[in-house]
């Protein structure tokens, strides 16, 4: 189980592992907590008391003396998961639904034409779609965009970035996400 790491200010930072959370508890360094204790860590024995020591680990925590994330002043990484998840895993061009195997990354200006692999020139495309508009703008293909790209905010793409996120974690997020985001459809 992963936990979602913020700064003191509810940006969020990373993931962590509930190991590397439990450090925090035991350092001092967690600010605050939400959501419902989601895991016991247990320690050793006491010697004094003969109490066994535990840390209760919540999925999302505040860090003492984080540096606030400057992936709030940049775009996130562009990824094929990312991407292909960004766009429900349907092709900009014929609207189908499709496996991640089966589908790829699309530069709308293609790159050999002066197109950046960036999230404003990538869409995700089927196979056949992508090898038929080819080398061309979409324009010149006669092929229309169904959807237009964007680019993920930061709480879009902690989600994005694929892993198996609790409720209290996704509520948290989502919370954050603009209502026109693909993420709420």
């Amino acid at each position: 189980m992963d936990v979602l790491q913020l700064d003191l200010s509810g940006r969020p930072q990373a993931w962590i592992s509930s190991k590397e959370a439990a450090v925090l508890y035991a350092s001092d360094g967690i600010a605050w907590t939400l959501g419902t204790a989601c895991q016991v860590l247990r320690g050793g024995i006491q010697r004094s008391s003969g109490r066994q020591s535990l840390i209760e680990v919540h999925p999302i925590v505040a860090v003492r003396g984080a540096v606030p994330s400057r992936a709030w002043r940049s775009e996130p990484a562009l990824t094929n998961p990312k991407l292909f998840t960004r766009d429900r895993q349907l092709c900009a061009y014929c609207g189908r639904r499709f496996h991640f195997d089966e589908l790829t990354r699309e530069h709308i200006r293609p790159v050999s034409r002066g197109g950046h692999d960036r999230w404003m020139n990538c869409i995700t495309a089927c196979r056949p779609c992508n090898g038929r508009k080819g080398n061309r703008l979409p324009e010149e293909a006669h092929m229309t965009l169904l959807y237009l790209p964007y680019v993920p905010s930061l709480h879009e793409d902690m989600i994005l970035r694929g892993r198996r996120i609790l409720v209290d974690q996704m509520d948290f997020l989502l919370a954050s996400v603009p209502r026109n985001s693909r993420l709420h459809g």
